[in-house]
């Protein structure tokens, strides 16, 4: 019997993927991957290069993303139904060997994996290969510290209703919000409830060769792409010389 392994792939980079989730990616006879409905998929991009010729390709393709609200009855249930039939056949297809499932960023961070992963336990041997998340691209597409000393971060997610996204802005030292796209303005009004605003950056598609890095401020807010992400940089205690001196 074969297994399921899950490569992350990082931030979209393909020079960030790990040397052990490329040597997985060349040698697989299988490869499988989530995509929207009519295109060719993120995860798929960005390893077009590493796979070989004869390769199987097993698209998962998502039965709805955003044409209706995420927390609708009929949101869960299409969602549940894929995540329950895409389990049974990965199942029967590591049955003969192993099936590599690309992700990008981190699998079990945020991943859309996760709910594959929670539905195969005793159903076939999973491995996750680790991804550098992508958030870690973003702000180091900014090319300044996150985090300094004792900050505290908070990840947060776009789909959050804006004065809970405010509440969590006032209390963190370093703020990431993930799942931004038509959230944005959303987004950009919580900042300025919270008061961070003119802190905050946004980075399209970071690590990847159009990657477009803004001041949030300066951003068109109402077009936004799904990849992109929204910080606000910590500023704590760090190492200072005394200016008496």
């Amino acid at each position: 019997m074969g297994k399921i392994i899950c490569a992350g792939l990082g931030p979209g980079d393909p020079d960030l993927i790990s040397v052990r989730a490329d040597r997985a990616i060349r040698g697989a006879r299988q490869i499988a991957y989530f995509r929207k409905k009519g295109r060719a998929g993120q995860a798929r991009r960005i390893v077009s290069d590493l796979l070989a010729p004869d390769v199987i390709e097993h698209a998962m393709e998502y039965p709805v993303t955003t044409e209706i609200p995420f927390d609708s009855p009929e949101y869960n249930r299409l969602l549940s139904a894929f995540y329950d039939d895409w389990t049974g056949r990965l199942a029967g297809l590591a049955a003969d060997s192993d099936v590599v499932v690309l992700c990008e960023g981190d699998p079990l961070f945020y991943g859309s994996f996760m709910h594959l992963h929670a539905r195969l336990q005793d159903l076939a041997p999973v491995e996750i290969i680790p991804g550098i998340p992508g958030m870690t691209g973003c702000w180091n597409a900014i090319g300044r510290p996150m985090t300094w000393g004792d900050d505290a971060m908070t990840v947060l997610m776009g789909t959050l209703p804006e004065a809970e996204l405010a509440r969590h802005m006032r209390a963190a030292d370093a703020v990431v919000v993930m799942k931004t796209g038509r959230n944005l303005p959303k987004i950009a009004r919580a900042l300025n409830l919270a008061g961070r605003m003119t802190d905050a950056w946004l980075v399209e598609r970071g690590t990847m060769p159009n990657q477009r890095v803004t001041p949030l401020a300066d951003a068109d807010l109402q077009n936004c792409p799904y990849f992109a992400t929204v910080l606000v940089h910590g500023n704590g205690r760090r190492p200072l010389a005394d200016a008496a001196e």
